[in-house]
């Protein structure tokens, strides 16, 4: 059970608690989508330099950071990146702070960003676990496929699409 988190904007210093959520997410998630195969593609890679060289390259992460078994640690992230002229998000939550907020709060900081930065829209490739919540979000379907994980294997995702108004 989650009590009280903080959300903030995430630094170099945050990316093991980022990476230890987000295989988290992938493990405890993912399997009521993915078989066995797909969820290892999926994680696979996945370290701590991955999201500091992410943050040199500019993508903005946000954390929900709360307690987790008498530990404060990350319970989740969100980012915003810009690839070329479209904007992306990425939402993920550890199995503990599935379905409780922490998704959503930490959605709305990625937004914000990509708003203050001015985007006019986000494009995402949700996987088949993710797209109930980015509907949720305001997000449509725009086509469906698969791409390549760091291990060089498929995965099914869909493209989806949310346009975005100033504030």
């Amino acid at each position: 059970m989650i009590g009280s988190y903080e959300i903030r904007r995430a630094d170099a210093s945050d990316a093991d608690g980022i990476a230890q959520a987000h295989i988290d997410s992938i493990d405890s998630i993912g399997p009521r989508f993915y078989p066995p195969a797909s969820v290892a593609a999926w994680r696979f890679g996945l370290t701590p330099a991955v999201y500091v060289d992410a943050m040199k390259r500019g993508e903005e992460f946000f954390v929900a950071v709360g307690a987790i078994e008498r530990a404060t640690g990350v319970l989740g992230f969100s980012t915003h990146r810009v690839d070329g002229a479209r904007h992306g998000t990425a939402v993920y939550v550890r199995g503990i702070a599935a379905r409780r907020g922490v998704g959503t709060a930490l959605f709305e900081r990625a937004q914000q960003a990509a708003i203050a930065s001015g985007a006019l829209s986000l494009d995402i490739e949700a996987s088949l676990a993710g797209e109930p919540f980015f509907t949720a979000q305001g997000f449509a379907e725009i086509g469906r496929g698969e791409v390549r994980w760091r291990s060089g294997e498929p995965i099914a995702i869909v493209y989806m699409r949310k346009p975005l108004r100033a504030t």
